[in-house]
């Protein structure tokens, strides 16, 4: 398979299982080949960014989807180490969550996210704007591979 024709390979880090199925459900129905992995809480996407343990064989993402408020390790915590690991910090990081707070959004542009986007509570808004989100780093922006 060449470069181009290549799927992206997308992480989505999300503890809630609804929003997980709408993400899928919206991926799915964008037509665009990816491929979709979720883990469902910080210390698992550690291990997955790493190919530690289960994850040994583990593509490297992308693109990553981020929820904020994660067990066992902090949506926080994994950007912070995602941007500040030479080997991963080129991945771009979409912060996906229902945080509209200021100091959410500018820490976590102090941590380098690439994007910051606040998860609509209505079923259509939340399709809508996760096909956004994968059509302009899918289709419009040149990812690192």
């Amino acid at each position: 398979m060449t470069e181009a024709a290549r799927p992206i390979e997308v992480l989505l880090v999300e503890d809630d299982p609804g929003d997980v199925l709408l993400t899928k459900e919206a991926f799915a129905d964008n037509k665009v080949r990816n491929n979709l992995t979720v883990v469902s809480d910080g210390e698992e996407a550690t291990a997955y960014l790493r190919r530690e343990g289960d994850y040994a064989d583990a593509p490297r993402p992308d693109m990553i989807l981020l929820d904020l408020n994660l067990p066992r390790k902090d949506g926080r915590e994994v950007l912070e180490e995602v941007k500040a690991d030479p080997e991963l910090r080129s991945i771009p990081v979409v912060v996906l969550t229902t945080s509209d707070a200021d100091e959410d959004i500018l820490h976590s542009y102090d941590l380098h996210a690439n994007a910051y986007v606040t998860k609509p509570v209505d079923f259509e808004q939340f399709i809508r704007v996760v096909r956004r989100i994968d059509d302009f780093f899918v289709t419009v922006v040149k990812l690192p591979r």
